[in-house]
């Protein structure tokens, strides 16, 4: 199987609450009578609003949320019906092909399918610095920078999508997008972030060791953070 993650932007008329509901009803039913497996809606709504602090927006303009599922091949005429779905109830998409690897599967707040996650989702989009070879950029990234983001912050989740290559046209170029579950707190509180809640000094350290690696491999000048909450519509592909 192979999995696909279309960022999605509503139309400035629709509202994000109204977005949202479309996504996670209409569009997820279609989805999944084409046959859709571990379907995922994450997209911006009023449970996300006091994270807006958190928001990148590098690409204007910042995407409204994803939708993400397996399929038992990705190839064009195999996926055109799910993206057709998809492209009628947004005013754009750009599709991804990729590889997922999961260093933290969500066992401290188990998803209910068909409920929201508990707390919030974090969705970072990131391009490879032009310094770095795509195997030394893909190195930093994965058999160094992971193990400090998991020792510097407070995720129940994390997913570390490459990217193989975009599916459509005009597709803008990101290399990965990352999800990381955060409790509520960390919406607005950075020390419930950097879990270090009560502890100026362990805050400033892991903010500190965060900051460094990140900019191993990131130019924070490509990056595009969205802030969402994570709905699944169906068990993960692996069981369902």
């Amino acid at each position: 199987m192979e999995k696909v993650i279309y960022s999605v932007w509503r139309d400035t008329q629709t509202s994000n609450e109204e977005f949202a509901r479309r996504l996670r009803n209409e569009v997820a039913e279609q989805l999944l009578v084409l046959g859709a497996r571990g379907l995922q809606v994450n997209v911006v709504d009023k449970q996300v609003e006091p994270a807006a602090g958190l928001r990148q927006a590098n690409n204007q303009p910042l995407m409204d949320g994803t939708v993400s599922f397996w399929l038992d091949r990705a190839n064009g005429q195999f996926r055109r019906p799910f993206e057709e779905v998809i492209a009628a109830a947004v005013s754009r998409l750009a599709g991804y092909l990729v590889s997922e690897s999961v260093p933290i599967r969500n066992t401290r707040y188990p998803a209910s399918v068909g409920e929201r996650t508990h707390g919030f989702s974090q969705l970072a989009f990131l391009t490879r610095p032009p310094r770095l070879t795509p195997a030394a950029w893909l190195d930093i990234w994965r058999n160094h920078h992971t193990q400090v983001a998991i020792d510097t912050q407070d995720t129940f989740l994390y997913v570390q999508n490459l990217v193989v290559n975009p599916l459509t046209p005009g597709a803008p170029q990101i290399d990965a997008i990352v999800e990381e579950g955060f409790p509520p707190e960390a919406m607005t509180d950075p020390q419930a972030f950097f879990d270090a809640v009560g502890d100026e000094e362990k805050y400033q350290r892991n903010l500190a060791a965060m900051i460094e690696s990140c900019q191993r491999f990131i130019d924070f000048d490509k990056i595009d953070v969205l802030p969402t909450s994570q709905y699944i519509l169906n068990a993960p592909a692996a069981v369902s």
